[in-house]
């Protein structure tokens, strides 16, 4: 079975570059933890669009980064997941963290995977074990310096 990684856009002005390498990436830190894809959609949007789904689907009346549905039967099933971002809380996570927005968009991108693989960022221990894991995977990621 061969994974599949898709990007799509609704509502707003985007364009996602070096998709082959963030994929190749994902992938990588997916079988590091000795798991495979099945597949994997992230959907980019405003910030309207996704207060819309976190009021629909989780019934949470607030602003956040990302929405990640683990669309599994089994954990142990390869993954099957759509990961929604928001591109307006990326730019503003960026401004407030003093970092690039790519840095941030790829933060924002693994952090949805390592959900997938377990990880969870309910209590500060756990974000501080989720930083650290994102930390460790955005060293991983070789994109072209332009």
């Amino acid at each position: 079975m061969s994974s599949q990684i898709n990007f799509f856009i609704e509502d707003v002005e985007f364009k996602l570059n070096h998709k082959t390498i963030i994929r190749k990436w994902i992938k990588s830190i997916v079988e590091s933890h000795q798991q495979s894809i099945e597949e994997i959609n992230y959907i980019f949007c405003s910030d309207e669009y996704l207060i819309n789904v976190n009021r629909e689907y989780l019934h949470h009346d607030y602003y956040t980064d990302i929405i990640t549905f683990d669309n599994r039967e089994e954990l142990d099933d390869p993954i099957l997941s759509d990961i929604f971002i928001s591109i307006d809380r990326v730019k503003e996570n960026a401004i407030t963290e003093a970092t690039h927005f790519d840095n941030e968009l790829y933060r924002v991108l693994i952090h949805g995977v390592l959900h997938l693989l377990g990880q969870a960022d309910k209590t500060e221990e756990q974000q501080a074990a989720m930083r650290k894991s994102e930390e460790a995977s955005l060293s991983l990621l070789q994109i072209p310096k332009k």
